[in-house]
């Protein structure tokens, strides 16, 4: 059995757990998991713990994350994503870039962020992705999250893109639907593509159609 870690570029509409029971069968090994969760609608890096190394979970927890991501203005869903039901649209013609870039500003640094219902967050045991399932809506406490650089990359009402580097726990879907609320409008993220995770990059992040056990390769938390 071989031990160590691969950096998957995670395709679009499969969960993370998919991508585990892909890679299991592609390098024929039962003893695969996944450090720091995707949603299906996010695409990029996902690091594959094998073997042994599986027990390093812990050692990714702390780790920075850097994104790509766009945002719809003018669209408010119950996810907080452009799959969710529509709650509610509303004008943006009257957004400009320059307000894009105000609203930017606030919601970078330390900040208060209040987790969205679809996340693994847990309420009374229950995480809050199965409650949204069900169509229940709780009251989540908000928590501190740092948000290092929230830059503008394209502004093409009703499309926003931008880059993202954030502390571990912060939710690029609600960093989203937040500006959309500072805006007066309201948004929805069309589209996440993580970056970075840690020393991770995308740049060396491996197809999965493409995977195979040559990409297996060592690594050792830092001292």
């Amino acid at each position: 059995m071989t031990d160590g870690i691969i950096v998957v570029d995670k395709p679009s509409g499969m969960t993370s757990h998919d991508v585990v029971a892909i890679i299991r069968r592609k390098i024929r090994q039962k003893r695969v998991g996944h450090a720091g969760t995707l949603d299906p609608l996010a695409t990029g890096v996902l690091v594959i713990l094998v073997g042994k190394s599986t027990c390093l979970f812990d050692k990714f927890v702390g780790f920075d994350k850097a994104y790509g991501a766009t945002l719809k203005l003018g669209v408010k869903t119950r996810s907080a994503d452009i799959q969710g039901e529509v709650l509610l649209e509303r004008p943006f013609d009257a957004i400009t870039q320059a307000m894009v870039l105000a609203s930017f500003k606030k919601f970078t640094g330390l900040i208060e962020q209040v987790p969205p219902m679809v996340s693994a967050v847990k309420h009374k045991g229950e995480r809050l992705y199965k409650l949204a399932r069900q169509g229940i809506t709780v009251e989540r406490p908000s928590r501190q999250v740092r948000v290092d650089k929230l830059d503008l990359l394209e502004f093409a009402p009703p499309l926003v893109k931008l880059y993202l580097a954030c502390s571990k726990g912060t939710y690029v879907r609600q960093v989203a639907e937040d500006v959309g609320e500072d805006l007066g409008c309201g948004a929805c993220i069309t589209e996440i593509r993580r970056t970075q995770v840690g020393p991770f990059t995308i740049n060396e992040a491996i197809k999965l159609d493409d995977v195979n056990e040559t990409h297996i390769h060592p690594w050792h938390p830092p001292a």
